[in-house]
C-alpha cells in the first residue's frame, strides 16, 4: 500500500513537472538563435549585400543567397485585415507548409499582431538548423500621401516615422502598442525578439505617381539628405531625398538593438526608372523613383532595390513592341522576360529583388497580358504553371529574390472592375469568384461546401448532406424528376435529376433565374413561350464542354455602368427597356478608353466575357480536377454551381442583389430579396420544343418556390483551407533553386 502510494506520488510529481515545463515554455519566450557575423561596431549581421548579390552568413562564411518567398496577408475569410484574426495555430501550420513548399522567407507588409512574431520564434526554435526568415514591411501613410499630395507634410512625415519606429520595436519584442479605433493597426505587447530571423526591411508601399510629381514640384529647395547611415545622391529628386531619410530612420532605429539588416524601399513598375514608350497612360510613365539615387554610407548590411512586377500591368506589357525583344525558354516573344532583363541591367551595381509577382486563379479577369498571363480567368493549375514560369525567369535574370504574391486567398479584397457591384463592408463574408484580387494565393480558402459537394455528376455527396444543408424544390416540371438546391459562401448549388439522359447532340438545357421584379418575360431561348415574371439571368448548356451564363440586357451591369452611366460604351437604348427579350454575355471591363491628354495615344475600351461555365469535376482527389469546373452531367444527373455575383448578388450573406433602379449617379443600389426562383426547361434541337414550360400562358414563374437562406455574419463564415495545384507547381520550381545566378 505504501509502495503504491509512493509510486502514485512520483507519477503525480512527474505530471506536475511536465505540465509546469509546458507552461513555462509558452510563458517564457525562447531565445532566437542564428549564426551571425559581427562587424566593427559590434553589431550582428546575418544578411548583407555584396555588389549585385545578397549574402547570408552560414557555416562561418558568407554565401550568395536567393530569397524564395511568399507574401503573407493579415486576413482569413470572414474577417478584414484590421481585425487580425489569424491564430497562433494557423501561423505554426502555415510556416511548416511554406517551408515544405521550398520557401525560405516570408514577407509581411506591416506590423502584424504579436502572435505572428511569437509563432515565428517558437517555430524556428524547433527548426534551428533551417529557420524560416521574414522580410518586415513598413506601411506608409498611403491615404494621407494621396490626399495631401506632399510627402514633406509634417503630419505625414511624423506618422511615417512613428510607423517605422514601431515596426522596429515590434520586431525586436520591445513595445506595447495601444489599439487605435478603426485604424486597422495591430496592437498588444510585443515580447518575442524575432530580429535574428529578419532577412531585410522594405519601407513603404507602391507610390502614387501624381503624388510623387507634386511632392517634387512643391519641394524643389529641399537639401540633399545626409543621414547617419543613408544619404541621397546629388541627382536625387525631392521625393527620393525624403525616402533616403525614411530609410535612414529605419537603420538608426534598428542599430540601437545591435543588429543590421539590408534595407530597401517598396517600388513598382509605375515609378520605375525605365522608359516605357508604348505605355498609353501618361500617369503610368510620368515619374520615376530611382533606388540608385540613394546610398548606404555606414550600413554594412547594405541596401537593395525592391520591385512589384506583374505581367499584365501597366498596359505596355501587352502593347509595347519595344518590350518584345527577348524570347522565353519556349521561343516565344515575352514582354515579362524583356522587362526583367532591362530592369536588372539598369541596377548594375546593387541587388534587386522582385517582391511581388503572380497571377490569380479566378472566374473574373481585370487585365489581359501577353501569353495568356491575364489578371484572372485561370484555374489553379494554370495559375501554378504561370507563377512557376515567372519565378524561373526572375531567377534566370540574376535577381536576388522572388517573392510570390501571395500565400493565402483573402476574401475581403476588392478589384477595380467589380467594386461597383458589391457592398464594401461585407466583402469578407463571401467568396466572390469574379473578384480576382481575392484569389492570388497558393493556399486556397474555398467556400465551406467545397469539400462536401463535388461537382462531378454524382448525387452521392448530396445524399450525405443533412436536411438543413439542402432543399428539395417543390417543382413539378416535365423533363425533371427532382431538383435540389444548396448554397454556401461562394455558390448556389443545384442537383437536377432529369427524366432522361442529357444528349447535347439532340437537346440543350436552360436554367433561368428570377431574383427581382423585372427582366425578360420573353426571349428566343423560350421558343415562343412567355413568362408572367421576368428572368434576370439565364444559363445555357448547349454543348459537351462549356456552358454560359447570360444577363438580361436591361439588368446588364456592364452596359448600364459603362454605357448608360459613364457614356464610354456604345449601346442600343432599346436594350435597357424592360422585357427587351435579349440576354447578353456577362462581361467585365479590362481597360478604359484612353484619350489625350490622359493618354499618349488613343487606347480603345476593352472588355471580356466572364460568363463561360466550364464542364469538369471540382473533386480535388480526381486526376481531372479543375478548380473552375462549374457543372457536370452523368447519365440523367446534372450538377452545377453558380457564382453569386453572376446571379446579380452584391452580397449573398445579407440576401442583397443589385436593383434595376437608376440612382442618377455612377452607383448601383442594392436591395434585399427573398431569394432565387429557378425556371428550368429543355429545348429539342430538331423540333425546337421547349419541354418544361407547358401549361397555360404566360408560364407562372411567380408561383414557383423561392429558394432562400438565412442571413449570415462573420461568425457564421466557414471555409476550406487547402493547398492549390499552384502550391505544388511552386514547390517544384522553388526546390530547383538554391543559389542566385552568378554573374
Amino acid at each position: 500500500m505504501k509502495k503504491l502510494w509512493k509510486n502514485g506520488f512520483v507519477r503525480l510529481g512527474l505530471v506536475v513537472v511536465i505540465v509546469g515545463g509546458a507552461v513555462a515554455y509558452w510563458l517564457m519566450p525562447p531565445v532566437a538563435k542564428v549564426e551571425s557575423a559581427e562587424i566593427g561596431s559590434g553589431a550582428k549581421v546575418k544578411f548583407k549585400t555584396n555588389g549585385t548579390q545578397i549574402e547570408q552568413f552560414q557555416n562561418h562564411t558568407w554565401n550568395a543567397y536567393f530569397a524564395k518567398g511568399v507574401n503573407m496577408g493579415a486576413a482569413v475569410p470572414g474577417h478584414f485585415p484590421g481585425e487580425l484574426e489569424i491564430a497562433k495555430d494557423d501561423y505554426m501550420r502555415w510556416f511548416g507548409m511554406i517551408q515544405e513548399m521550398g520557401a525560405n522567407v516570408i514577407r509581411v507588409y506591416t506590423v502584424l499582431k504579436p502572435e505572428f512574431y511569437e509563432s515565428l520564434v517558437r517555430y524556428n526554435a524547433k527548426h534551428q538548423d533551417n529557420p524560416l526568415f521574414f522580410i518586415q514591411g513598413v506601411w506608409s501613410p498611403e491615404e494621407q500621401l494621396i490626399e495631401g499630395q506632399n510627402a514633406f507634410d509634417p503630419k505625414v512625415k511624423q506618422r511615417f516615422e512613428k510607423e517605422i519606429r514601431e515596426a522596429v520595436e515590434a520586431v525586436y519584442g520591445n513595445i506595447d502598442l495601444e489599439a487605435e479605433a478603426h485604424s486597422g493597426k495591430a496592437s498588444g505587447k510585443y515580447l518575442f525578439n524575432a530580429g535574428p530571423y529578419l532577412m531585410s526591411w522594405i519601407v513603404g508601399t507602391e507610390w502614387d505617381p501624381v503624388m510623387v510629381v507634386k511632392t517634387n514640384k512643391n519641394n524643389l529647395d529641399v537639401a540633399d539628405y545626409q543621414g547617419e547611415h543613408f544619404q541621397s545622391k546629388p541627382e536625387a529628386s525631392p521625393f527620393e531625398k525624403w525616402l533616403a531619410e525614411m530609410v535612414d530612420i529605419t537603420a538608426a532605429t534598428e542599430a540601437k538593438h545591435g543588429w543590421q539588416h539590408p534595407i530597401a524601399f517598396s517600388n513598382w513598375v509605375t515609378t520605375d526608372p525605365l522608359e516605357h514608350p508604348g505605355e498609353p497612360l501618361v500617369a503610368e510613365d510620368m515619374v520615376s523613383v530611382d533606388p540608385t539615387h540613394i546610398a548606404a554610407v555606414d550600413w554594412e548590411a547594405g541596401y537593395f532595390a525592391s520591385y512589384h512586377v506583374y505581367p499584365y500591368y501597366p498596359d505596355f506589357f501587352t502593347f509595347d513592341e519595344s518590350f518584345r525583344t527577348m524570347t522565353n525558354d519556349k521561343g516565344e516573344a515575352d514582354s515579362y522576360k524583356t522587362y526583367l532583363h532591362k530592369l536588372k541591367k539598369y541596377h548594375d551595381e546593387m541587388p534587386v529583388m522582385i517582391t511581388e509577382f503572380g497571377v490569380p486563379a479566378s472566374q473574373g479577369i481585370a487585365h489581359t497580358g501577353m501569353l495568356g498571363r491575364n489578371q484572372g480567368g485561370h484555374d489553379d493549375k494554370a495559375q501554378g504553371e504561370m507563377d512557376a514560369d515567372m519565378f524561373r525567369q526572375i531567377h534566370q535574370e540574376g535577381y536576388s529574390g522572388a517573392i510570390l504574391f501571395t500565400w493565402q486567398d483573402e476574401w475581403f479584397k476588392k478589384t477595380w472592375n467589380t467594386m461597383h457591384y458589391d457592398i464594401p463592408d461585407r466583402r469578407a463574408y463571401w467568396y466572390n469568384a469574379l473578384t480576382n484580387e481575392s484569389h492570388f494565393g497558393v493556399l486556397g480558402m474555398y467556400p465551406s461546401k467545397d469539400d462536401v459537394i463535388h461537382i462531378d455528376g454524382d448525387a452521392a455527396d448530396w445524399n450525405k448532406l443533412d436536411d438543413g444543408d439542402k432543399t428539395k424544390l417543390d417543382l413539378r416540371i416535365e423533363g425533371f424528376n427532382e431538383i435540389w438546391a444548396a448554397h454556401d459562401e461562394g455558390y448556389l448549388y443545384l442537383l437536377l435529376d432529369l427524366s432522361e439522359s442529357l444528349d447535347f447532340s439532340d437537346q440543350s438545357i436552360y436554367l433561368g433565374f428570377d431574383t427581382l421584379q423585372g427582366g425578360n418575360r420573353h426571349a428566343p431561348q423560350l421558343q415562343g413561350k412567355t413568362l408572367d415574371e421576368g428572368l434576370e439571368t439565364l444559363i445555357e448548356l448547349g454543348n459537351e464542354d462549356k456552358g454560359r451564363i447570360m444577363i438580361a440586357s436591361n439588368y446588364d451591369f456592364h452596359t448600364r455602368y459603362y454605357g448608360h452611366l459613364s457614356k464610354i460604351l456604345a449601346y442600343d437604348p432599346q436594350e435597357l427597356q424592360d422585357d427587351s427579350g435579349i440576354f447578353k454575355p456577362w462581361k467585365l471591363v479590362v481597360n478604359y478608353l484612353l484619350e489625350h491628354p490622359d493618354a499618349r495615344f488613343e487606347h480603345p475600351f476593352g472588355d471580356i466575357e466572364v460568363g463561360d461555365l466550364q464542364r469538369g469535376t471540382s473533386d480535388p482527389q480526381d486526376p481531372n480536377y479543375n478548380s473552375k469546373a462549374m457543372w457536370q452531367v452523368k447519365d440523367n444527373k446534372l450538377e452545377i454551381r453558380i457564382p453569386w455575383m453572376l446571379l446579380g448578388f452584391s452580397d449573398p450573406s445579407s440576401l442583397s442583389a443589385i436593383s434595376y433602379t437608376d440612382t442618377g449617379t455612377k452607383e448601383f443600389e442594392s436591395v434585399k430579396v427573398e431569394g432565387v426562383r429557378l425556371v428550368p426547361w429543355i429545348v429539342r434541337t430538331d423540333s425546337k420544343e421547349a419541354i418544361g414550360l407547358e401549361g397555360s400562358a404566360p408560364y407562372p414563374v411567380s408561383k414557383l418556390p423561392v429558394y432562400t437562406w438565412d442571413r449570415w455574419e462573420d461568425i457564421d463564415v466557414d471555409y476550406v483551407e487547402r493547398p492549390k495545384q499552384s502550391y505544388y507547381a511552386m514547390q517544384k520550381a522553388m526546390r530547383e533553386v538554391n543559389q542566385p545566378v552568378s554573374e
